[in-house]
């Protein structure tokens, strides 16, 4: 299966440190050698980077590692091919336009036989099961919702309404984000841990690379990372419940049932 990264904080803030051991699965510690993608937000903008090379031989990564891109939502991928070749169009995060603002999607998992029939607004441009489940989600928002974006309650609602009849057709781990609301749906694994005053030191699994959070904060900063394995050895992260959808909010997860 893929790998997933996302970060949503209170402040703008750089991913290097999460991105230096998670770019190491794609190819040194783990498999999945089928391509990477990132996306970061700045306002209503993002930044997107792509490449269908593995991440630990990426030019594009190794940039990514040393260039203190500053975002407050923040969406990666490593992929391992299940369905679709191997193909820049394949990369994820994906992103669409909805309400007037960028939504950027990426997926773990494997929707087996899945072809979503009546779309009217959103169609796939690669072959993969993840992006015609993003265009679904997009299509079935922009039909309950036409004339803008609802209440964070309202669309948290159907959203996960859609992610339960998407999940029962296979594996359907996913992060989605409009640089306002960062959702993280878990169907089989997704972690996530929440960086706060007291800050202290944390050690990479993938690298042996320790950061002193304490020396590179301000006591009122909060970063959240939401990963599909913890990336951190001296760090208790929460496990995402299989089924269930958070939206995080400045570095914080809520559920709202």
């Amino acid at each position: 299966m893929c790998q997933l990264l996302g970060m949503n904080c209170n402040t703008p803030t750089d991913i290097c440190f999460s991105f230096e051991g998670f770019a190491a699965r794609g190819g040194k510690t783990d498999d999945h050698r089928d391509g990477w993608g990132i996306a970061f937000f700045e306002g209503k903008g993002y930044r997107i980077l792509l490449d269908d090379k593995p991440s630990v031989i990426s030019p594009i990564a190794e940039l990514v590692r040393r260039y203190p891109i500053h975002s407050t939502h923040v969406i990666a991928h490593i992929r391992k091919a299940t369905q679709g070749k191997i193909a820049l169009e394949n990369c994820h995060p994906f992103r669409r336009e909805l309400w007037g603002r960028y939504w950027v999607f990426a997926h773990n998992g494997d929707l087996p036989g899945f072809q979503p029939e009546g779309m009217k607004f959103y169609q796939a441009v690669g072959n993969t099961d993840s992006e015609k489940a993003f265009c679904l989600i997009l299509d079935e928002l922009r039909k309950y919702f036409p004339y803008g974006k609802p209440s964070l309650e309202q669309l948290y609602s159907l959203l996960n309404d859609i992610s339960k009849t998407l999940a029962s057709q296979g594996i359907f781990n996913y992060l989605l984000s409009d640089g306002e609301h960062f959702f993280a749906h878990c169907s089989t694994k997704l972690s996530y841990i929440v960086r706060q005053a007291p800050f202290a030191a944390a050690h990479l699994i993938d690298e042996d690379v320790t950061v002193d959070f304490s020396e590179l904060t301000t006591p009122s900063d909060r970063v959240a990372v939401i990963a599909t394995t913890p990336l951190t050895d001296n760090e208790i992260w929460t496990q995402i419940q299989p089924g269930e959808l958070l939206v995080f909010q400045d570095g914080l997860p809520h559920k709202f049932v």
